[in-house]
This record gives structure tokens, sequence and C-alpha cells, in this order.
């Protein structure tokens, strides 16, 4: 039986706890193929870091049993499973990117399957602050690691390209026709905060998430941060997560 799995928030699923073993905190809803909510049952999940690429090499795997609340909820914390091969405290995590693969088996069993596969596009500071120490950034790695403000409706630029938007009240990404200085692979972060409505609108000639002058809203309520990430996938062509 083929499984779904939705990631819920999943960047705000990535931190790191202080005096305590490392470890990063991951959530997710699990469904069957039909959409209905697996509450109150022991699944079992297998988490593999892979490095550089979506088939890069496996530095760290391990697996879990959690049980699912109510609406389908488990909770794990990567770094503490049963370890399958690689130790997590090793991972160095200055020599990225990484990819987050998970498995799983609605029996609570290792038969698995593949579920879902993503960037580890926020490596939680302290992990990445033990193996960064000798790192040299040049000038323009700082010029791409900004929070840019966003607060009234414009079109994307370049300011924007592997930086975080931050918006602060509600507005407006246009996503222009021909924008050639986003590349293939480029990215930018998304947070809506505060109660701001972040509208994603792709214009004449540009497909967002596969659809034709396509738009994603993000919604954030008074008190929280909501976040997603617009990649482009193709010349006029982007997908957008986390809406």
């Amino acid at each position: 039986m083929k499984l779904y799995q939705f990631l819920i928030v999943f960047f705000l699923s990535l931190g790191i706890y202080a005096q305590m073993p490392e470890k990063i905190s991951y959530q997710a809803i699990i469904r069957n193929i039909d959409g209905e909510i697996i509450g109150n049952s022991t699944i079992g999940i297998k988490i593999s870091i892979l490095q550089q690429s979506m088939n890069g090499e496996e530095v760290y795997q391990e697996s879990h049993l959690p049980l699912t609340n109510e609406n389908g909820l488990i909770t794990v914390q990567i770094g503490t499973g049963t370890v399958l091969n690689g130790t997590f405290t090793d991972i160095d995590w200055s020599n990225g990117p990484f990819f987050l693969e998970t498995q799983i088996d609605l029996n609570g069993s290792n038969n698995y399957s593949i579920t879902g596969l993503t960037e580890l596009l926020s490596v939680p500071y302290a992990l990445y602050a033990k193996t960064a120490g000798n790192l040299t950034m040049d000038s323009n790695y700082l010029v791409k690691s900004q929070i840019v403000s966003f607060e009234t409706d414009r079109d994307i630029n370049d300011s924007d390209i592997l930086n975080t938007l931050e918006c602060t009240n509600s507005a407006t990404l246009r996503i222009t026709s021909n924008y050639d200085q986003m590349k293939v692979g480029d990215y930018i972060n998304l947070e809506a905060h505060n109660g701001a409505v972040l509208y994603i609108q792709a214009l004449e000639g540009v497909q967002l998430n596969y659809q034709l002058n396509g738009n994603a809203t993000f919604i954030s309520n008074e008190g929280n941060v909501r976040f997603g990430l617009l990649r482009k996938v193709a010349a006029n062509s982007y997908i957008v997560s986390g809406q």
C-alpha cells in the first residue's frame, strides 16, 4: 500500500536543544492512501540524512516507533533514535546541502515505503556552528545571507535570491516572466509575520506549482510566523511550499 505523509510547518519543527544532546525535532501527520488520519497507532519510521544531493551519500540513518495522537501527529527527535548508519554528532553541517528522507511503515514494523524527501534548508545554528569555525566567508556569501523586509506589493528582485523575505504587512510578491537573474535551483525563504498575509502571484507566462499564472497564500496568525519556500525549477516555472 502506498502511504502519504504530510509535513506540518517543517521549518518550525527544526530546533536545537541547548544543554541537551544534539537533536532535531521532526513532526508529521500520518494519513493512508485515502487521506484518512491514522490516529492512536504505533508506526515505524526510518529517517536518513543525505549529503550534497537527493541521491547523495547517506551520512546518517535511524529508526523510531512513535505513537500517533488522535490527530495523526507524530513527533520524533532526530539524533535519538535507533542508529542504523553513521553518527549524528559527527555530521559536518558546514558541508551541505543536506536532504531528509523519511520512510514509513503503518504497521509499526520495518516494511518501509519512501514517503518524503526534502532539503534541510535551515540547519539549527548550534549544530552548524560546531563545524563552521574554520569557514572563510567572502563578501558574496555575506550579501546572500540577509533578511529582506517586505511590506508593500512589488516584483521579485535580485536582493531576494537565496535570502529570507520577511513580510511584516500584508503584501503581494509578483513573479515576472523571463526573470533570468534567478537561476534554476535558486530559492527564496518566505516568512509572514504577526498576522501579515503574504501573497505570491505568478504573472503572465509564469507557472507556479505547475499552474500557469498560479498563486499561493501564506497567512500568519498574530504572535506567530508562517514559513515557506519559493524555488525555481525551470525557466518561468517555480514551486512554493509551506502555505
